[in-house]
């Protein structure tokens, strides 16, 4: 899988209030003032307004931007500060995040290595000890003391091959860009190996002395957060030696839009690079031995017609999950030990979607998801069925941690109101699972009830939605509408503490599984990409009407939020249906759609949305654009955008634009507002506090524009 394809996401006694109306809002607010510019273009004979072209530039660096950050900043602070239900929601947030979560534990050499939050850490801590459990877990990296506002995140680790070293990422500010260290396991000093200019990489070890990995040229002065990634390469780093000396595996200078994703087989027998456009669901695949001192690369599958996803490799044997030949994907295996490779079909695509696989000792461990929901299964490496793994409900499956020739393995499951429950396996026996950590919850999940749905959409295509609420409430309630439909991206069952808030309180969550999506297929994918983008509104403005004729939601009561592609969904319903929502929250949202290929990562997603450069592209781009489509003279419902100043994956003047806006069109009297978080990015690495507060904002306006009332 392409490696940046990834994306983007609270008992006292509650009640529920019927909705407010605007009384709380001027007729007319009094927002900061923006300056409207003069930039018009000409684009295939139309002429394109952009007054706030300006407000694309860096915060970090231009002051006029800057200060209107400020302004907005603070006008909606003031504004949300005074909502009645932010007391409510940031108490019991502040509750709910304080529970103990394990991440999954990853052997190596003697030693096994974890994640663990306490609770209210902002970043959690990686432990290690023992694999025998011979010894008490010890910190090894504990990133909450790199910076006081405990912005800077311990993001990728990877522990050698004999455990006796770990090198590890750093993300500071929510930046797309890391910093790779290196970390001796046993006195837990860091070497001062020092490597920069990395992104959208992983981390292989050469041996035990050595690591691989991605990185891009040193960015200009002043346009790292903004300007094109181009020139991804693959790098090997000696330890003990400076970066100037490391040594280029490969690379591709004839087409600088390509990304390359190196791994190492877990024998170290085998290098293999994944070749990308980024966002494009398919990749090339290059191999090299590292038996050979040369390290060169030769080519396996060539052209990016199909995904291929390494799962591990056992000698001259390597397996892939592939889309060649399979919209739901199949398992191959391919012979390196003739003078061609030779691919054979191990498990063949069936009725479900083969979301992933691992090897755990000689066993195949594939998950899979049937309408929209994990399973499970074992499999011989000749790929011979061995049954169904038992999970305990309606949930997902995060990841299953393990390795050939060793037959405990591990994964996480997660539900709607269940937190990630890491369970141990033996891959020889189905019916080997048991709890190795569960967390200690602050709430009964039996209070919950969730079910899935199959609504119509105006085509009449049946799209899955899961609905989530308390068991002992009846009749419509306030009710928040999530939705993602992009990039062959699945929304799976998870757990969110601001999302238990919000059901504690007495309202109801649906995740709508829209077409664009990962969910059915590649064809599931297709169907609501470039061209086809419209069903993916068309998709949930059913949702929303379906919630509504259905009794689950009242008609003031149906709020709407989605993150990223997420934010860009929002924007389009709420421009297509300003009367079918009560509230909404776009979070860092793609919302010029005819300017999005300037910047960072967003060159690539031309692939998903199309190319502006082009007429017909361009013509549904502009039809269903955000920032272009705010329909004057409609009653708009109260928005809340959300970005972070330090968002390199969708910059931030997406939402500044967009914001703006919405502020100086005549839509009604409710709050635009734009909420504007400091040393933060798209999500990831965002240390706890600031999760709790903006989800305390967040759900605090939400709730108080669709009559959603908690109580203290």
């Amino acid at each position: 899988m392409p490696l940046i394809r990834l994306l983007l996401a609270h008992s006292a006694a509650l009640l529920i209030a019927t909705p407010l109306a605007a009384q709380t809002v001027d007729d007319a607010m009094k927002y900061p003032s923006t300056e409207r510019g003069t930039v018009v273009e000409t684009a295939f004979g139309q002429q394109i307004a952009d007054p706030y072209r300006w407000l694309e530039a860096d915060v970090r660096v231009d002051p006029k931007v800057a200060a209107w950050v400020e302004a907005q900043s603070g006008f909606t602070a003031a504004y949300l500060a005074k909502l009645p239900e932010r007391a409510a929601f940031e108490k019991r947030l502040n509750a709910l995040f304080d529970f103990e979560r394990f991440g999954l534990p990853v052997k190596a050499g003697q030693n096994l290595f974890f994640r663990h939050n306490s609770g209210l850490q902002n970043q959690s801590v990686l432990y290690v000890r023992k694999a025998d459990g011979s010894d008490a877990r010890r910190v090894l990296i504990d990133p909450n003391l790199w910076a006081k506002d405990g912005s800077t995140a311990l993001d990728g680790w990877e522990a050698s091959h004999d455990g006796t070293r770990v090198a590890y990422s750093v993300q500071d500010g929510g930046s797309d860009w890391r910093t790779l260290r290196v970390i001796d396991v046993a006195s837990g000093t860091v070497l001062p190996d020092l490597i920069e200019n990395v992104k959208f990489s992983h981390i292989a070890w050469a041996g035990n002395d050595g690591i691989v990995y991605s990185r891009f040229p040193a960015p200009k002065a002043g346009e790292a957060f903004q300007a094109v990634s181009s020139n991804q390469s693959v790098w090997y780093h000696k330890l003990g030696t400076p970066q100037s000396a490391d040594r280029q595996v490969y690379a591709t200078p004839d087409n600088p839009r390509l990304y390359h994703s190196a791994e190492v087989t877990h024998d170290g027998r085998w290098l293999v690079i994944a070749t990308s456009t980024g966002s494009e669901k398919g990749n090339a695949i290059g191999i090299a031995s590292f038996g050979k001192g040369d390290w060169k690369v030769r080519p396996i599958v060539a052209g990016l017609a199909d995904e291929w996803t390494l799962i591990d490799g056992v000698g001259d044997t390597l397996w892939f999950v592939t889309s060649k030949d399979a919209a739901r994907k199949q398992v191959m295996r391919v012979d390196l030990s003739g003078a061609e490779p030779k691919f054979t079909v191990v498990v063949p695509q069936d009725d479900a979607v083969l979301d992933g696989a691992k090897i755990v000792g000689d066993r195949l461990v594939p998950t899979y998801l049937r309408d929209v929901k994990a399973e499970l299964r074992l499999a011989t490496l000749e790929g011979k069925a061995l049954g169904p793994m038992a999970l305990p409900g309606i949930g997902s499956v995060s990841g299953v941690i393990g390795e050939p020739g060793e037959p405990v393995g591990h994964y996480a499951f997660s539900g709607f109101t269940q937190p990630a429950t890491i369970y141990s396996f033996d891959a020889g026996n189905p019916a080997s699972g048991k709890v190795w950590e569960a967390p200690k919850l602050t709430f009964d999940p039996a209070r919950f009830e969730t079910r899935q749905v199959f609504y119509p959409s105006e085509d009449g295509t049946k799209i899955p939605m899961f609905l989530v609420r308390r068991k002992d409430l009846t009749g419509p309630l306030p009710t928040i509408l999530y939705g993602y439909g992009g990039f062959n991206i699945s929304v799976l069952p998870g757990f969110s503490p601001a999302r238990m808030a919000w059901l504690e309180a007495g309202g109801a969550y649906a995740v709508a599984n829209i077409r664009g999506g990962g969910e059915y297929g590649e064809e599931w994918h297709l169907a609501g990409k470039g061209p086809t983008k419209q069903n993916v509104f068309d998709d949930f403005i059913a949702a929303g009407k379906w919630l509504k004729a259905n009794g689950v939601t009242s008609e003031q009561g149906l709020a709407v939020e989605g993150g990223s592609n997420g934010g860009l969904l929002v924007g389009a319903v709420v421009n297509q249906r300003p009367d079918l929502f009560a509230a909404a929250h776009p979070a860092v949202g793609v919302m010029d759609m005819l300017r999005f290929d300037k910047f960072t990562a967003g060159r690539e997603w031309v692939f998903d949305y199309g190319y502006p450069e082009k007429k017909a592209d361009w013509g549904y781009l502009r039809a269903y654009s955000p920032y272009h489509n705010i329909t004057l003279g409609k009653n708009y419902p109260a928005i809340l955008v959300t970005t972070a100043d330090t968002d390199d994956r969708v910059v931030p003047g997406h939402s500044f634009k967009y914001a703006a806006a919405l502020q100086a069109a005549p839509i009604g009297p409710k709050p635009h507002l734009i909420r504007i978080e400091t040393r933060a990015g798209h999500g990831a690495g965002t240390p706890v506090a600031k999760v709790i507060a903006e989800s305390a904002d967040v759900y605090a306006f939400l709730a108080h524009w669709t009559g959603l009332k908690p109580q203290e």
